[in-house]
C-alpha cells in the first residue's frame, strides 16, 4: 500500500519549475518542455506504474494525445490506481485538463513529495514500458504521418539555388549599407525587449511558486494549530480530574522558546471586522 502525504511544502524541498521538469524527464525519460504538458495525466500514470508495478494498465494510457476526452481517460486510469493502492488524494481533474500552469504545478509539487515517500530505488525502463513512444514536445521534431526517418547521417541536399540577376546584386548590397545604422538599432532594441520579456516571465513564475509555497505553509500551520487547540480544550476540560499527565501536557503547550513571550491580552490586536459589517 502507498504512503500518503498531505502537505505540499514546508517538509519538502522547494524546486523551481525547471527543476521539476528536469526531474520528470529524467525519471520517466520524457521530453516535456512545459509544466502545462502534464495535463494529459500520462506522466502520473507511468509514475504510478514505476512506484507500484501492476497498479496501472499501461496499455490504456494515451501518451501523445492532444484531446481533452483522452486526458480524462488517463486520469481515470490514475484514479483507479490511486484507489487500488489506497491513495486518498483527491485529483482535481477538471482543473488539470485545462492545461493551466498553476493547477498543474501545484499538483506536481504534491506528487513529487508522494514519489519521494514511496520510491524505493528500483530500476524502471520507462521507454520500454510504453512501447518506445517518445513523450513531450521538447526536442521532438514534427513529421507527417507515414514519413520514414532518414536512414543515413549525410546532410540533406538542398535544391539548387536560382541564379540571381547580376544587376540586382549591387542594389541588394547597397540597401543594407544605406540603412545599416537604423537596422542595427532596431535589432538591438528587439534583443533587449526579448530579454526583458523572458526575465519578466521568469520572475512571474518565481512569484507564483513562492505564492504556492506560502499557501501550503499556511494550510499546514492552520492544520497543526487546530490539532493543538483541540488538545488544549480537552486538557482544560479535564484539568481537575486528569492528574499529572494533563498538567504535563499543558506545560508543553504553554512552553515558550528564548526570545519569545506570550503577548498580553491588552497587546493582542482586535480581530478584523467581517466584510458584511463594514459601514459605507
Amino acid at each position: 500500500m502507498a504512503v500518503n502525504v498531505y502537505a505540499t511544502s514546508g517538509s519538502t524541498e522547494n524546486l523551481s519549475r525547471h527543476d521539476m521538469l528536469a526531474w520528470v524527464n529524467e525519471c520517466i525519460q520524457t521530453k516535456f518542455a512545459k509544466i502545462e504538458e502534464l495535463c494529459s495525466g500520462a506522466a502520473y500514470c507511468q509514475f504510478m506504474d514505476m512506484l507500484f508495478p501492476g497498479s496501472v494498465q499501461v496499455k490504456k494510457i494515451k501518451f501523445n494525445t492532444k484531446l481533452e476526452h483522452e486526458y480524462l481517460t488517463n486520469f481515470k486510469v490514475l484514479q483507479a490506481s490511486f484507489k487500488k493502492m489506497n491513495v486518498d488524494k483527491v485529483v482535481p481533474v477538471d482543473r488539470l485538463v485545462k492545461g493551466r500552469f498553476q493547477d498543474n504545478f501545484e499538483f506536481l509539487q504534491w506528487f513529487k513529495k508522494f514519489f519521494d515517500a514511496n520510491y524505493d530505488g528500483q530500476d524502471y525502463d520507462a521507454i520500454g514500458m510504453r512501447g518506445g513512444e517518445e513523450v513531450g514536445s521538447g526536442g521532438k521534431p514534427a513529421r507527417p504521418n507515414g514519413m520514414a526517418k532518414p536512414m543515413s547521417g549525410m546532410p540533406k541536399r538542398s535544391p539548387a539555388p536560382r541564379p540571381a540577376p547580376v544587376a540586382s546584386r549591387p542594389a541588394a548590397a547597397a540597401r543594407p549599407a544605406m540603412g545599416a545604422g537604423g537596422g542595427g538599432a532596431r535589432a538591438a532594441n528587439g534583443g533587449v525587449n526579448m530579454q526583458a520579456k523572458m526575465q519578466i516571465e521568469d520572475l512571474t513564475a518565481q512569484v507564483l511558486e513562492m505564492k504556492l509555497t506560502v499557501e501550503g505553509l499556511e494550510k499546514e500551520r492552520d492544520f497543526y494549530f487546530g490539532k493543538l487547540r483541540d488538545v488544549e480544550v480537552m486538557c482544560q476540560e479535564n484539568e481537575s480530574t486528569g492528574g499529572d499527565l494533563v498538567g504535563k501536557v499543558m506545560d508543553i503547550l504553554y512552553q515558550t522558546e528564548d526570545g519569545f513571550a506570550v503577548p498580553d491580552e491588552e497587546d493582542v490586536p482586535p480581530p478584523p471586522e467581517e466584510e458584511g459589517e463594514e459601514e459605507y
